[in-house]
């Protein structure tokens, strides 16, 4: 092929015009912000090592992002739509093929005149190109690099599921193995105080009330007992699902809710989780996709060019198959006129219009939503490191009334009423203490889920207290106090 001839197709091919809109990113009003302290404007990604820092569970993060079929899943669908990308990539450049053959043919050996002829022949070839003019072929592949990029996105959002759920699950059963061990010790508290009773009974010291009284305590404590050893099975059960594999052997979990450690992330500025979700991203991607199928779809109403041609050599002997006068070449473009399917074609155009549209009110949706889920784990942040604070302080009040109780009725100057009583609450709040913590590490997770991983200058350890990151303070809990710096990149 001549080289003007190549010099006007890659001409054509490059100046064609796009029919897609210019892309700017929606306005999207919004709600739900907050307000980050001055001090901590800049601020920066952080990983989940850096903020679910505990030994335990990033062994167990980390063998669930190796196992988790979810994940598994998203990261072949990523792989799919990155091959699909490269496919439509490549539809920009021309196919060129090169081929040779050869033939060696006789007539009939009954003919007077039988001959043996010979042809070889090299042709290199372009097929069907389509001369880009309107940008349909540049607009197809962008459409299939934005789907792959917002895959890659939901990718991400499905790891980041994930490390929340496993972090989720194991302080879960962590939290239900402390009530597991607490039911125990109480219930051999519950089992003493019987026994006591009992014989205090048979002396003709308490009633027989004072006796139902210890009798149903205990039994209560065996039912809770019962509760919480069915509550750590099943714990164990959705974490081994989560994790999509066994437990590593010989793994053993934290024995106390207050020794797992959980770093607090910073909340940043508001218009930075924009930059920084991956909902919000794979939305946006998304929303670009329409955009440039709206090019597609308009480049459609106008006539198509296809080129096809080849050029080569052909002899009857090989030996002379470069020869002079040896060349032989075809061109055969082709036009295609939309005429009486303009019609359905101009439908093809308002239906990708309407899925932009569509599309936009998505990323809008998501935007609000984000914003919404960083409040609403901002409120429970703060709510329940007050809750928590003022828990531990009737924890203390409550262990104060029982040892008094306990005091007076081994004195002879309280029946054994009143020390049932101030045992019993003494046990749901030390229950309740677990639980509140359990909502508080909860809250942190949401915290950085909400955030899109989580970001900060620096991180401190909430399970080791008094936390002020500028945004919300989290109460000194009785916990001894460890302070860490990390700013590494995720």
């Amino acid at each position: 092929m001549h080289k003007p001839f190549l010099a006007v197709v890659v001409a054509a091919a490059l100046g064609g015009c796009s029919l897609a809109p210019d892309y700017q990113r929606p306005e999207v009003e919004l709600i739900n912000t907050w307000t980050p302290a001055e001090q901590q404007a800049a601020v920066m990604p952080l990983g989940w090592e850096s903020v679910f820092n505990d030994e335990a569970l990033q062994q167990l993060i980390k063998l669930g992002l190796d196992s988790n079929k979810d994940l598994q899943i998203a990261l072949l669908n990523v792989e799919l739509y990155r091959k699909q990308y490269q496919i439509q990539r490549a539809d920009l450049l021309p196919s060129l093929t090169l081929d040779g053959s050869g033939t060696r043919a006789a007539t009939s050996a009954f003919s007077d005149d039988s001959t043996i002829s010979s042809t070889y022949s090299v042709t290199a070839g372009l097929t069907a190109y389509e001369l880009d003019l309107f940008g349909k072929v540049r607009n197809l592949k962008d459409q299939a690099l934005e789907t792959y990029l917002s895959q890659e996105q939901v990718r991400r959002s499905t790891q980041l599921t994930i490390v929340a759920n496993i972090a989720t699950a194991y302080l879960t059963w962590v939290a239900d193995m402390e009530q597991l061990a607490l039911a125990q010790e109480n219930l051999k508290i519950e089992e003493d105080n019987y026994r006591l009773v009992s014989l205090r009974y048979d002396q003709g010291i308490d009633s027989s009330i004072e006796q139902a009284q210890a009798q149903a305590s205990y039994e209560d404590m065996l039912v809770t007992l019962s509760q919480y050893q069915r509550l750590v099975d099943q714990d164990r059960y959705a974490l081994v699902l989560l994790l999509g594999t066994e437990l590593p052997e010989g793994f053993t979990p934290a024995k106390r809710l207050a020794d797992v450690k959980i770093a607090t992330v910073g909340a940043g500025l508001p218009s930075t989780l924009l930059n920084q979700r991956p909902d919000i991203l794979a939305a946006e991607h998304t929303l670009r996709a329409a955009n440039a199928n709206i090019g597609v779809a308009r480049a459609a109403l106008f006539p198509s060019i296809s080129l096809t041609a080849n050029a080569g050599s052909q002899s009857s002997e090989l030996s002379g198959l470069f020869d002079s006068g040896s060349g032989a070449w075809t061109f055969a473009p082709s036009i295609s006129l939309p005429i009486f399917n303009s019609g359905a074609l101009r439908r093809d155009v308002e239906v990708a219009e309407i899925e932009n549209q569509i599309a936009v009110k998505q990323y809008e949706q998501a935007v609000q939503s984000a914003f919404t889920d960083v409040s609403d784990a901002l409120t429970a942040l703060s709510g329940y490191s007050l809750e928590l604070e003022n828990q531990n302080k009737a924890l203390q009040s409550y262990q104060r009334y029982f040892e008094l109780a306990d005091l007076r009725y081994q004195s002879g100057v309280d029946s054994m009423l009143t020390r049932l009583d101030a045992q019993s609450s003494l046990v749901s709040s030390q229950q309740a203490s677990i639980t509140a913590r359990l909502a508080l590490y909860q809250a942190q997770i949401d915290l950085y889920q909400a955030l899109g991983g989580g970001w900060g200058q620096g991180l401190n350890q909430t399970g080791a207290g008094n936390l002020t990151q500028g945004y919300y303070t989290q109460p000194n809990d009785g916990a001894t106090i460890s302070n860490s710096q990390d700013t590494s990149a995720p």
